[in-house]
Formats: C-alpha cells, structure tokens, sequence
C-alpha cells in the first residue's frame, strides 16, 4: 500500500463526504429509514457512503472496500481491506446534536493500521499520517489544502482520578457497573467514534463499551487510538480487538 497516496485519498474523500452530510444536516427535514436491523439510515449515510466507495474503488481497485451500508454484498477477500462507516453515529445525526463521524480505515492482518475520523458538525479532523502516528488538523478544512495540523498522545493516565468517556447514546448497566469499579474524577459522554479520539488527544482516559458495535464502527477510531499510543482489547479477556470477523461484529471492548 502507498500510505502517502492513501492519507491523501482518505483526507480528501472524508472531507467531501462530510460537505456532502453538512448540507443534509444543515437543510429542512429530512427522512429517516429503518434498516434491517432496526437501525436508522438518511440520506446522509447514502450520499456520504456514494462518495466514499466510489473514490476509494477508483484509488484502490485491487483491495476488498467493506462500508456499512453494503456489507452483505462485498464478501471480504485477503488479509487487507479498506473499511467504512460513511455517518457514525445517525442518531446523534437525527437529533442534530453533532456527535457524529465519517469513518475510513485500512485493516491488516486483523488491525487497522491506518484511519481517519471526521467530525464535520463539531469540526474535528484526526487521522493517521503516512508513518501511522496520530494527528489533529484544526480548521477550516479545505480539500486542496492542508491546515495546521499537531500529533497527538495519550496522556499518562491517574489511576486514583481516571477520565472516562462512554456512550451518549448506548450506555448500558453493564458499561456502568464497570465504570462504577474505578475512581473516576469526570464522566464524559460523547457519540460516535469520536470517544476513541478523546482519549487519542489526552482529553480522555478510558473507554469501555459493553453493547453491540460492528466493524466499521470501530476500525478508524481504533487506529487514530493506536497511532497515538492508546489500544483496545476484548471485554472478556483483554485480547485485542481483531477485524475481518464473521458477520463484522464486534465483542464486547475497552479503549484506553
């Protein structure tokens, strides 16, 4: 893979997609379908998702391109894939509170290695740089034109005054009764994932997630995490989380 082409591609392609959710966002009402599995999708999932496969399949023809919204039609080949959430966070979308992303992510061997997440409402821009370390961009974004950008890290977590980031939209008891183990000097809750980029920037400590998330929910917000020196490992016994399984659905995790 070409890293300096696929930063390129990746920035690029989330920034048109994000114009393309901003102006839905941004428009009178819009419709709100249920998917299959009870999920709600927009136009804006729709655009965004058009915008992204296409782009990526023209830069990239030879590698398997997994998005959210045409999983079941693309069977997953090889041990590298690029991988898609085009809106994270819809129901943050609907609700027009903000907390949503465009996700791109390149998976090898089971880890995404190289990501970006874009948080068009909140102007918010973090993605992997061709050496696979973490950075924010600081707007105004332009797509021919790259703005200051700073790598980012982890902070040194305090064991006794931990900061704890969890769903806005999907906490759970389980989630709770974990949190409620630790010292923890502040609760933050945050959509989509950008709670994986919270902790990347130092802003957070821990992210534990006990509900259902699939694949393409993840993988971007996974690799900004790593490349700024964070991790995420299963629930149940602090594996890492792996991508390219079954049906794309994750277990049970912890970001940190």
């Amino acid at each position: 893979m070409d890293f300096i082409k696929l930063q390129k591609v990746m920035r690029r392609l989330a920034l048109e997609a994000g114009d393309a959710i901003m102006e839905i966002y941004n428009g009178p009402d819009f419709e709100v379908k249920t998917k299959a599995d009870a999920s709600p999708v927009t136009a804006a999932d729709e655009a965004a998702d058009a915008i992204i496969s296409t782009g990526l399949r023209a830069a990239f023809p030879d590698v398997t391109l997994i998005t959210e919204e045409q999983a079941e039609s693309h069977a997953l080949k090889g041990s590298e894939f690029l991988i898609v959430d085009p809106l994270d966070g819809t129901k943050e979308f609907v609700h027009r509170r903000g907390d949503f992303t465009v996700n791109i992510a390149y998976v090898v061997n089971g880890t995404p290695i190289r990501g970006i997440v874009y948080a068009p409402a909140k102007q918010r821009l973090f993605y992997t740089d061709s050496e696979g370390q973490s950075l924010e961009e600081t707007g105004p974004f332009e797509i021919g034109k790259i703005g200051a950008r700073q790598h980012i890290s982890v902070a040194v977590p305090n064991p006794e005054s931990l900061r704890v980031v969890a769903s806005k939209s999907h906490r759970d008891e389980t989630t709770d009764a974990y949190i409620a183990k630790y010292s923890v000097s502040e609760l933050k809750s945050a959509g989509s994932s950008l709670k994986f980029c919270l902790i990347a920037t130092g802003e957070a400590d821990l992210y534990p997630r006990a509900g259902r998330t699939m694949e393409w929910d993840t993988a971007a917000g996974h690799a900004v995490l790593s490349g700024a020196g964070g991790t995420v490992v299963r629930f149940e016994d602090l594996a890492p989380l792996t991508y390219g399984k079954p049906g794309y659905e994750n277990p049970y995790f912890i970001a940190y």
